[in-house]
C-alpha cells in the first residue's frame, strides 16, 4: 500500500470549516417555528423585508469579519455611521451639495475614519481595543459638534430615499443589488485572493505572517480602512431608509456587528472565519427578530434570546477548552491546537440551546393562540363581528407616561373585545419604530396606532400600511396628515403651548429668564408646543426671556444634568419648563441637588412621577391630561375607525362622553394643572 499526499479536503471542510452548517440548521429551525407561530412569515414580501432589515447591519458585520479575523476589533463603527450621516446631511443641507455627491464624500469620510484607526494601530503599536474605544468617542463627539447634539437633517430627495425605502418591481428592496454585489466582492477578496490569505495569516500570528513576507502594517491599514468604508456605506443606506441624518445614527451597531460576526464562526482571537458564516449569523439574528414580532412577541424577547445565544457560545468555548486541558488521552490527542479552538464547535451548543428556547417560545405562543381562540368564541369584536387586532406603538415603552397610557388601552380592549399588540423601542428610536410597523404590516393587523418620534422617518412606512389596507391612527404625537386617517389629540398643540407659557409666567411673577428642557430634537409634538410657547410669550408675556432649549433624549438623568448645566450657565435663571414626562422629575432632582427652590419649575409629566417633588416644593405645578384616558380613547377610536363609525361631530367612546371629532382629530380635551392642593386626587 502506497502513501500519497491528499490535497483536496471534503467539500464540507472547505465551505464550512467552522461548522457553519449548524447555522444553516438553526435558520431552518427558526423558519419552521415562525412559519407555525408567525403571521405571514413565509410570504415573499416578508422574505424581502428581512433582507432589507439586514443590509445596514450586514455591511458593518462584513467589515467587522475582516477586522476580527486579523485578531483585532473595531468599536468605532457605530460612531463612524453617526459621523458619516451627519457629514452627508450637513453637506447637502448647509453647503448645498447634491445628495449623491455628499454621499460619496460621506463614504470617503468613513474610509478615512477607518484608516486613522489603522495608522494608530500599526504605527504607534497601540492595541485595537484601546484605539477604537478612543476613536468611538472622537467620531461621536465630532458628529455631536457638527449638529450641536440635536440638529437632524431631513427632507432628502425622493430619488435618494428610494435607495432605502423603494422596491424594484414593487417587491425587491432597492438596496438588495448593492448588498449582493458588495458581499460577492468581499467574499472573493477574502477567500480567493492574496489579501484574504494575508488577513488569515495575520490572525494566526502577526510575527509569523511578517516572516512569511507579508507586509502586515499595510494589510492591517487596508482592513481598518475597509471597515470604515463599509460603515460609511451602511450610514448612507441608513439615511435613505430613515429619511433623517442625526448624530445618534448607528448607536449600538458595533455590538450587534460583533455578535453577528462571532456567531458566524469568526474566532475572536483571529485566524479563522468565513464571510458566508457572518452572513448566516446575520440572518439568524434578523430572522429571530422578525419572526418574534410576527408571532406577537415584544422586541425584548429577541434581545434576550440574542444575549442567550452569545452566552451559550462563550460557555461552549470554555467547556471545549476545559476538555482539551483534561489529562484523558483520546480527547487531547485528537483535539486541535490551542490557537484553533476558539469558535469552531460553538454552533452545536448554540443550536441545542436555541432549540430548547425555541420550544419554549412555541409553547408560549401556542398558549396565546389558544387563549385568543377561546376569547374569540366567547366574545365578538367591537362591531359584533370578528375580533380586530390593533398595533399600539409608543415612543418609548419604558416611559411611565406611556405605561399609564397602556393601562387605559388595555381597559378599552377588554370592553371591546380587541386584541392589542403593544410594542415600541426602549428609548426614542425612529428606526426601531419603523421596524415594528413593518412587522405589523406583514402580520396584517387591522389598525396601527403610532405615537410618532420623527415624522419624516415614519411617514413612509405609515403610508405603506395604509396602501396595504391597514387603518392608521396617530396618537400623542402627530405624523404628517397624509400618513394617517385621524390623530387622537390629547389637547391642541396651541392649547398646550399657551397653558405652559401662561403657567410659567405666573410662577415667575410676569418676567425673567427661563430655559426649556424637551425630549429630542425630532419629537414632533414637543416641537409644536415649543413654537406655540414662543408665540404666546412674544404676544402676551414679553418680559419672559427664553435663554436656551436643552434636550434630555427622554432620559431623567440627562434632564437632571441639563438642569444643573443651565443653573451654572445662567445665574439669574428664574424658571425651567420641562416638557417631557421623565424630564420634569429629572429637572426637579437637579434643582433639589442644587438647593434652588427659588427657581420655578413647571412642565408636562404624570402626577405619580412628580408627587414627592411637588410636596417638597421643587415642582410648582404639573400640566397634563389624563394619560389613562388617552390610551383608552385611542383604542376606542381605532375600533370605531375600523367599523366605519368614526365621523366628524360629537361622539361617545365608552366612559368618555361628548368627545369632539373634526378636522382629522379626535380631541381628548383641555390640559389640566396639577398642584400641591389637588395632586393627591390623581393616581396615574
Amino acid at each position: 500500500m502506497s502513501d500519497h499526499l491528499t490535497t483536496d479536503r471534503p467539500w464540507r471542510e472547505r465551505w464550512m470549516p467552522n461548522n457553519e452548517w449548524a447555522l444553516v440548521a438553526l435558520l431552518a429551525i427558526e423558519t419552521i417555528l415562525f412559519a407555525i407561530t408567525g403571521d405571514n412569515f413565509l410570504t415573499p414580501g416578508n422574505v424581502f423585508e428581512i433582507v432589507r432589515l439586514a443590509v445596514s447591519y450586514g455591511l458593518i458585520a462584513f467589515g467587522m469579519t475582516y477586522v476580527i479575523k486579523t485578531g483585532g476589533i473595531d468599536l468605532s463603527v457605530g460612531s463612524t455611521v453617526a459621523l458619516v450621516a451627519v457629514v452627508t446631511g450637513f453637506l447637502w443641507d448647509a453647503v448645498g451639495i447634491n445628495i449623491w455627491v455628499a454621499s460619496v464624500v460621506g463614504v470617503c469620510v468613513g474610509a478615512a475614519c477607518g484608516a486613522l484607526n489603522g495608522v494608530i494601530i500599526t504605527r504607534l503599536k497601540v492595541m485595537p481595543l484601546i484605539v477604537t474605544l478612543a476613536t468611538m468617542s472622537l467620531y461621536k463627539g465630532l458628529a455631536d459638534a457638527i449638529t450641536g447634539g440635536y440638529t437632524a437633517y431631513t427632507g432628502f430627495d425622493d430619488s435618494f430615499l428610494y435607495l432605502g425605502r423603494g422596491y424594484i418591481a414593487g417587491v425587491v428592496p432597492a438596496q438588495l443589488p448593492l448588498f449582493a454585489v458588495i458581499f460577492a466582492a468581499l467574499w472573493v477578496l477574502m477567500h480567493r485572493m492574496r489579501f484574504g490569505r494575508a488577513v488569515t495569516a495575520i490572525g494566526f500570528g502577526e510575527a509569523g505572517a511578517r516572516y512569511a513576507g507579508i507586509r502586515t502594517s499595510g494589510a492591517l491599514l487596508r482592513v481598518y480602512a475597509l471597515s470604515g468604508l463599509l460603515a460609511g456605506l451602511a450610514a448612507i443606506v441608513f439615511i435613505a431608509k430613515l429619511g433623517q441624518a442625526k448624530s445618534d445614527a448607528g448607536t449600538g451597531y458595533e455590538l450587534t456587528a460583533i455578535a453577528m460576526t462571532v456567531l458566524g464562526g469568526t474566532a475572536i482571537t483571529g485566524g479563522r472565519g468565513t464571510l458566508h458564516g457572518t452572513l448566516l449569523g446575520l440572518f439568524v439574528i434578523v430572522v429571530l427578530q422578525n419572526g418574534l414580532r410576527l408571532s406577537g412577541q415584544p422586541s425584548d424577547v429577541a434581545n434576550m434570546l440574542i444575549g442567550a445565544i452569545l452566552i451559550a457560545a462563550i460557555l461552549a468555548n470554555r467547556a471545549w477548552r476545559a476538555r482539551l486541558a483534561s489529562p484523558t488521552g483520546e480527547a487531547a490527542a485528537s483535539a486541535p491546537a490551542e490557537g484553533e479552538l476558539d469558535m469552531k464547535n460553538n454552533q452545536l451548543a448554540i443550536l441545542c440551546g436555541t432549540i430548547i428556547v425555541g420550544a419554549l417560545i412555541v409553547a408560549f405562543s401556542n398558549a396565546q393562540v389558544s387563549r385568543a381562540l377561546r376569547e374569540g368564541h366567547h366574545g365578538a369584536g367591537a362591531g359584533g363581528g370578528e375580533r380586530i387586532s390593533v398595533g399600539l406603538l409608543p415612543k418609548t415603552k419604558t416611559d411611565p407616561y406611556f405605561i399609564s397610557c397602556r393601562e387605559g388601552a388595555n381597559a378599552a380592549a377588554n370592553e371591546l373585545g380587541v386584541d392589542i399588540l403593544w410594542d415600541g423601542p426602549t428609548k426614542a428610536d425612529p428606526e426601531k419604530q419603523n421596524e415594528i410597523v413593518e412587522a405589523w404590516i406583514t402580520k396584517g393587523v387591522d389598525v396601527i396606532c403610532a405615537s410618532v418620534e420623527n415624522r419624516d422617518a415614519i411617514d413612509g412606512v405609515l403610508k405603506k400600511a395604509r396602501a396595504s389596507g391597514i387603518h392608521v391612527l396617530t396618537w400623542d404625537a402627530e405624523s404628517h396628515a397624509d400618513a394617517r386617517e385621524y390623530f387622537v389629540n390629547q389637547a391642541t398643540s396651541k392649547g398646550i403651548g399657551y397653558a405652559l407659557a401662561d403657567e410659567l409666567t405666573k410662577l415667575c411673577g410676569g418676567g425673567g429668564e427661563y430655559v426649556i428642557i424637551s425630549a429630542t430634537t425630532t419629537a414632533a409634538n414637543q416641537n409644536e408646543w415649543i413654537e406655540f410657547i414662543k408665540e404666546r410669550m412674544a404676544s402676551a408675556h414679553p418680559g419672559m426671556d427664553l435663554k436656551e432649549i436643552r434636550y434630555s433624549d427622554g432620559e431623567r438623568d440627562k434632564a437632571l444634568q441639563e438642569t444643573r448645566n443651565a443653573l451654572n450657565k445662567y445665574p439669574n435663571l428664574k424658571g425651567v419648563m420641562a416638557i417631557a414626562a421623565p424630564a420634569l422629575p429629572g429637572a426637579a432632582e437637579g434643582l433639589k441637588q442644587a438647593g434652588r427652590t427659588d427657581v420655578k419649575l413647571t412642565g408636562l409629566s404624570t402626577p405619580n412621577l412628580c408627587r414627592d417633588y411637588v410636596h417638597e416644593g421643587y415642582i410648582d405645578s404639573v400640566i397634563l391630561w389624563n394619560t389613562v384616558d388617552l390610551g383608552y380613547l385611542t383604542v376606542h377610536a381605532a375600533a370605531a375607525l375600523h367599523d366605519g363609525r368614526l365621523a366628524d361631530g360629537t361622539m361617545d367612546f365608552g366612559r368618555l362622553k361628548g368627545i369632539r371629532v373634526g378636522e382629522g382629530n379626535v380631541y381628548l380635551g383641555e390640559p389640566f394643572v396639577f398642584t400641591e392642593g389637588n395632586i393627591e386626587q390623581f393616581q396615574f
